[in-house]
């Protein structure tokens, strides 16, 4: 760690804001640069063509002073085409610490990738705890630029890791936390492979069947054009007739002829991946070259070496391949080519190159997404200080922590609860009026179970869990498309919730306003059998209720449950809530003044 990354692990709003200035300053320098170039390209370009009509139309000077123009202006070309990109990146680079503001001063809703694509209906708890879409979880965390790196950090929300992977996460995000300038160097040269790299076609390119026979074929060849190399040459010497030099064409013209149609398709086959992998070489580049500590960090840079050589030299090889390839079009080469075998020369090599590195370039696109994905919470970690790692204990059911809040509500308007469940209390009922926070109570703890079974920092004090499996039941929607109704949606959700209860892990469950889409004689007999087969198949979870004749529940299952309820008061004609977790059941409800307070008579 530098000491500009010590003194920026303090104060991240800070650092982030000087590193932002400085940004902005040599994003404006370059800009000026730039417009100071073109405004000379243009007046370089008008005096020449002046004096091209001054030399060529009136014969006033020598042709020779038209090379001053010339010169001038291929000079200023060149100084364009650096500044151009340079002033790109500077962009960029505000454009990060724009971005890292943002979420610092809770303005990022919006602003960043939902990963909607991720948000899949059946999903146990995604939709419920806002994991996906604008204004999510996953908009909030995300600073990836890669796909890969997208879709490992939504696979680490959407499944929770064990918990020697959880230790070893945290590990790696508490290292790179403060690298601030490793984050801005990945964003910016990730910014081209996100928008061009095609993971799969290249993991497919990687894999495919050899097309070409190499080994003992490209000695071949190499022994063909030195023979034709040497026929020549002794023709020209006049040692001998052109009679081996043809021969040894029409030897190679056998060898090749057969093979061209699948040399063209090697050649066709490897621009996409080249291209892509030049570009995945720039992030596995400063990968390689980053200092590491954590263990998981260690073994994802081992993991990148093909037999004992890293990627970036591996990539360089194929860049030359291609390179060569390319020089087949150029038309002062192109003629001699054929004579060279040089297309089926450079095919085959680009397949034996395929064949030691080729099947290592998807472990490459997964080990720069984990990366990206591990640098996205440590950039949580650093722009969220305050926010602990959680203990993680073998032994449980186990969820308790002290000042839970939900990482999704800004700082100031985020009221903080305590909360503790596991064998001995499995079950917290929650009651209270409409709006008092019983939701948002179930949403923060799912949350926060999130982050910590993905390895993150939580919005809380402090955080002690076991291992858990995670399922809730919240927003259940009808379907038109399906023909199905609440409730049977809702029903549908309580037997997958069910289900995780028999898997491997505890099942913490989130269910809000249980069975509210019957009547309240079912609801209540539904509802009491289904927390009692979950807790005793040792499930842990909350229940929230504003139908008091719920409260039995608790007192059914006591003392493995509780009651626990929020409050509101009306004043000056307004309902106010203090979002304050108490025990006991709720003694009044909200309903009519809410009514009456939009204009209702009641």
């Amino acid at each position: 760690m530098t000491s500009s990354q010590g003194n920026a692990a303090l104060d991240a709003p800070a650092e982030y804001s000087r590193r932002l200035a400085a940004r902005r300053a040599r994003a404006g320098r370059l800009a000026a640069a730039e417009r100071r170039i073109g405004n000379w390209r243009l007046v370089v370009f008008l005096a020449g063509g002046l004096l091209a009509g001054v030399t060529l139309g009136f014969g006033a000077a020598s042709v020779d002073w038209l090379a001053l123009p010339a010169v001038a202006f291929a000079a200023l070309v060149v100084a364009h085409a650096r500044v151009i990109p340079a002033r790109r990146r500077a962009d960029r680079a505000v454009a990060f610490y724009e971005r890292g503001l943002c979420r610092i001063e809770d303005r990022w809703a919006g602003r960043g990738k939902g990963g909607e694509r991720f948000a899949f209906s059946e999903h146990p708890y995604a939709r419920d705890l806002d994991l996906f879409g604008s204004g999510s979880l996953f908009e909030l965390l995300c600073t990836a630029r890669t796909r890969a790196g997208e879709e490992t950090l939504a696979g680490w929300l959407g499944e929770a890791a064990d918990p020697r992977e959880i230790r070893e996460r945290q590990e790696a995000i508490d290292e790179l936390r403060a690298r601030v300038d490793l984050r801005e160097e990945m964003a910016l040269l990730g910014e081209d492979v996100g928008t061009a790299l095609h993971a799969e076609a290249l993991a497919a390119w990687g894999s495919a069947p050899a097309r070409l026979g190499t080994g003992a074929r490209r000695l071949v060849a190499a022994a063909l054009v030195a023979a034709t190399a040497a026929g020549l040459a002794v023709w020209q010497a006049s040692w001998t007739s052109p009679l081996p030099l043809v021969a040894a064409v029409v030897g190679e013209a056998l060898f090749a002829l057969p093979r061209r149609r699948r040399v063209q398709e090697v050649a066709r086959a490897v621009e996409l991946p080249g291209r892509d992998l030049m570009l995945l070489s720039q992030l596995l580049a400063r990968i390689e070259a980053e200092p590491l500590r954590a263990s998981r960090l260690i073994e994802l840079r081992a993991a990148l070496d093909t037999r004992g050589v890293p990627p970036s030299r591996r990539i360089a090889q194929l860049r030359r391949l291609v390179d060569l390839l390319d020089a087949r079009r150029n038309q002062f080469f192109a003629p001699l080519a054929p004579f060279l075998l040089w297309t089926t020369q450079v095919a085959m090599a680009v397949e034996d190159w395929r064949a030691v590195s080729g099947a290592a370039a998807p472990a490459w696109i997964r080990a720069v997404g984990e990366f990206e994905a591990l640098c996205a919470l440590a950039a949580y970690a650093y722009e969220h200080g305050e926010d602990p790692f959680p203990e993680i204990v073998e032994t449980g059911p186990l969820l308790e922590g002290e000042g839970f809040g939900h990482p999704l509500i800004p700082e100031g308007r985020c009221v903080r609860n305590d909360l503790h469940l596991g064998a001995d209390l499995a079950v917290l009922v929650v009651s209270g009026s409409n709006m008092s926070g019983k939701s948002t109570l179930l949403r923060t703890v799912g949350i926060n179970t999130v982050l910590a079974l993905a390895g993150a920092p939580v919005r809380a004090r402090r955080m002690r869990l076991s291992p858990l499996a995670l399922g809730t039941s919240m927003r259940v929607q009808d379907s038109l498309q399906a023909g199905t109704s609440k409730f049977y949606a809702e029903i549908k959700r309580l037997r997958q919730l069910v289900d995780l209860s028999a898997g491997p892990l505890p099942l913490l469950f989130l269910l809000d306003e249980i069975l509210h889409g019957t009547n309240s004689h079912d609801r209540r007999i539904g509802a009491e059998a289904v927390v009692r087969g979950l807790v005793e198949r040792g499930a842990i979870g909350l229940v929230t209720t504003h139908d008091l004749s719920l409260a039995h529940i608790a007192e059914s299952l006591a003392p493995r449950a509780a009651n626990v309820h929020f409050e509101d008061h009306l004043e000056g004609g307004e309902m106010r809530f203090d979002y304050r977790m108490r025990p006991g059941v709720v003694k009044k409800s909200n309903a009519l003044a809410l009514m009456r307070a939009v204009g209702l008579e009641v």
